[in-house]
């Protein structure tokens, strides 16, 4: 099998590695997105994608927009059988996704038509789920709306973070990829039409997404520190310093008659524990601006946290 990979983050690096090491497959190109500059001195960062891609010595093809006549001219005179995309970041124009003889196959980290959109594995975990998975589907013009070739559903363990959830779908979808293309190419893959009345979706979160609502329920938060862990990490503030909550579980304490966010408990044996609208927190690891990150018994040795102080919005 002839194919072109899309990927950027490193959510596709073991769907590229599963391809690559895989006798039936010929990876012709490895297309991902433009390197871009960051930081304070502004240096160049390559996608995890183009970093997997140069070990394994792949072609790389980079643009900022593959729909380009003269970029979709270099994908032709490839003769694909098929156009893989894992986490692209580009949508595909209807001439690019009639390239492939086999079609354009996507990887996708959820169970379709739920969470559509960019950031499925983080709502899966906010919001609560105790299940979610991949899909394997056929590329169509819209957003994650194609046909589904085939699911495989993967347990949201009760402590796990995003980061734990991203390298579990990661891995087993990278099997899930490898075990479609096959079936696609021999023509034993079913084609199922989504439900678009059933759709949800994932929108694309950026930091503001990891502030604590103290306002909420203790379920609700614990989900949502978990949800946004490592990235872009839950955070508070307290007595105007902005505090990052990395580990929390919720607590046996009942409710207490302080407000919600007002700490109830601070001592080696209790840890900090806070008050939400329904239900106590204890936080379990945290981090001040500047600072490293530290076990609840460890911040509390170097600094003291007095019994009614709150947290608020930062």
């Amino acid at each position: 099998m002839k194919i072109i990979f899309m990927g950027t983050p490193e959510f596709a690096v073991p769907s590229l590695l599963k391809l690559n090491n895989d006798q039936q497959v010929e990876i012709e190109a490895v297309i991902t997105q433009p390197d871009r500059k960051s930081g304070r001195g502004q240096k160049v960062h390559y996608s995890d994608i183009k970093k997997k891609a140069r070990t394994l010595n792949l072609k790389i093809l980079q643009s900022e927009n593959v729909n380009q006549p003269d970029f979709l001219a270099k994908l032709r005179a490839m003769e694909p059988d098929f156009i893989v995309v894992v986490a692209f970041g580009q949508k595909l124009s209807p001439e690019l996704l009639a390239i492939p003889e086999c079609g354009c196959i996507n990887l996708h980290a959820s169970l379709l038509p739920e969470y559509r959109g960019s950031s499925p594995i983080h709502k899966a975990i906010i919001d609560g789920k105790k299940v979610t998975g991949n899909t394997t589907m056929y590329m169509d013009e819209g957003w994650d709306d194609g046909d589904i070739i085939y699911q495989q559903e993967v347990e949201i363990k009760e402590d796990y973070t995003v980061g734990d959830l991203h390298d579990e779908l990661a891995d087993r979808g990278a099997e899930l990829l490898l075990r479609t293309l096959k079936d696609v190419k021999a023509g034993e893959a079913p084609r199922i039409p989504q439900s678009d009345s059933e759709a949800t979706f994932a929108y694309k979160i950026d930091k503001s997404l990891g502030e604590i609502d103290w306002n909420q329920r203790v379920e609700d938060i614990y989900n949502l520190i978990r949800g946004v862990n490592p990235w872009p990490g839950a955070y508070t503030e307290l007595d105007g310093r902005k505090i990052k909550i990395w580990e929390s579980k919720i607590s046996d304490l009942e409710d207490s008659d302080f407000e919600p966010g007002t700490i109830i408990r601070a001592n080696h044996a209790d840890g900090i524990q806070v008050q939400t609208a329904a239900g106590v927190l204890s936080i379990e690891k945290l981090q001040l601006p500047g600072g490293k990150k530290m076990n609840v018994q460890d911040f509390l040795n170097g600094h003291q946290i007095e019994t009614g102080n709150k947290f608020t919005s930062a």
